[in-house]
């Protein structure tokens, strides 16, 4: 763990952040060519939503033994693991023939994706302090609309002018050479922006037990739940939303979706990320504060955007929800990481991820299919 070069802060939030875009790009093909994949395969909406919950499955569930081993095991190698994993079952994914292939292979990529979620944001946490921890994980959350939205464009373009297996395997393949990237360098010792020495934190397994007992952690985790929950329905269908009611080709609304998560995700995560952490210096509820005001608006501008018979009002509304909704991205996990021990972060972040999609999103995108069967 020791060998090697110590990578600038500022390095290593890069690369991290590089990383985190191909996670997302990764995870967000299926949306993209899913009307596609179910016309060859001749998969109905309740079981395709199946094969998006899968892949939930394999992420919330192994999350938890991740953020153990994160805690007490070099994270560089756990990372890189993570990254191989989930890119090979990206490509895998291209090549299956059977909806059972399909959801096997989606397990694996929430797999890789749980090991690098879980562990990714304590190795920042360990590279700057309290004071320009959530700018630097703002910055490292950005790569989720970027990478959603690459997801998006990418999908549907390669989908348009070849097959949507061959999405899946240019999405996947360059994350086998990724995966390699952090492997020479040396990693920063645990609680060291914290002066918190690691010999002191390494953590013994029932204190896992202790973030339970943590109030102010588990109240973040509830809100974030409920907000995974029906932004999991959200992302997953947005595309095929305006494909069905609104009648935008399926490469168009890809690539709209994919814009506006560009852009509205952009602006939203870093304008809410940057002035969450000028707040939280002047009121020490600064970050609850931001996470509370972007729902309760984005709300209202949703139903809206569901409601609404003009296309062009509906993908306006869209846009502004989406911008609304990006503002927390940063300061939730701030929170998480900044109400638990230095020596249980991989930990919080695994429970927080195993709890928001257990009883968030990995039912969210179910129930949306299962609705829209119904005559």
């Amino acid at each position: 763990m020791m060998s090697g070069k110590r990578l600038n802060p500022a390095w290593t939030l890069a690369i991290l952040t590089g990383l985190n875009l191909f996670n997302y790009l990764d995870r967000f093909v299926l949306s993209a060519v899913l009307p596609k994949l179910q016309a060859e395969l001749r998969l109905g909406d309740g079981t395709t939503s199946w094969i998006l919950t899968a892949f939930m499955i394999g992420y919330f569930i192994t999350s938890p033994f991740f953020g153990y081993l994160g805690d007490r095991f070099p994270r560089k190698w756990l990372i890189a693991a993570g990254i191989f994993i989930w890119s090979l079952g990206t490509i895998l994914t291209g090549f299956a023939r059977t909806f059972e292939q399909l959801v096997a292979y989606r397990v694996l990529v929430g797999v890789g994706e749980a090991s690098y979620a879980t562990i990714s944001p304590s190795l920042i946490s360990d590279n700057f302090g309290p004071d320009r921890r959530n700018n630097a994980l703002t910055i490292f959350y950005v790569a989720m609309p970027v990478g959603a939205a690459l997801g998006n464009i990418v999908g549907g373009q390669i989908a348009a002018h070849y097959t949507w297996r061959d999405a899946f395997i240019w999405a996947g393949a360059p994350g086998l050479l990724l995966a390699l990237v952090l492997l020479p360098f040396r990693e920063p010792a645990r609680g060291q922006e914290d002066h918190v020495g690691e010999g002191s934190t390494k953590p013994k397994l029932l204190d896992f037990l202790h973030l339970f007992r943590i109030g102010k952690y588990q109240l973040v985790v509830l809100g974030y739940t409920a907000y995974t929950f029906a932004v999991g329905a959200f992302g997953n269908y947005g595309p095929s939303f305006l494909v069905r009611v609104h009648g935008v080709p399926i490469d168009k609304a890809g690539t709209f979706f994919g814009l506006v998560l560009v852009f509205a995700g952009l602006l939203g995560t870093f304008s809410g990320g940057f002035a969450a952490t000028a707040w939280q210096k002047r009121n020490s509820a600064g970050y609850a504060w931001t996470l509370g005001l972007s729902v309760a608006v984005a709300v209202p501008i949703v139903v809206m955007a569901f409601l609404s018979h003009q296309t062009t009002v509906a993908m306006a509304c869209l846009a502004l929800s989406m911008f609304l909704l990006f503002l927390c991205t940063g300061p939730v996990n701030t929170l998480i990481i900044e109400s638990v021990p230095v020596n249980l972060r991989s930990s919080a972040m695994a429970l927080s991820i195993f709890m928001i999609h257990l009883f968030g999103d990995l039912w969210s995108s179910a129930i949306v299919g299962h609705v829209c069967e119904r005559p």
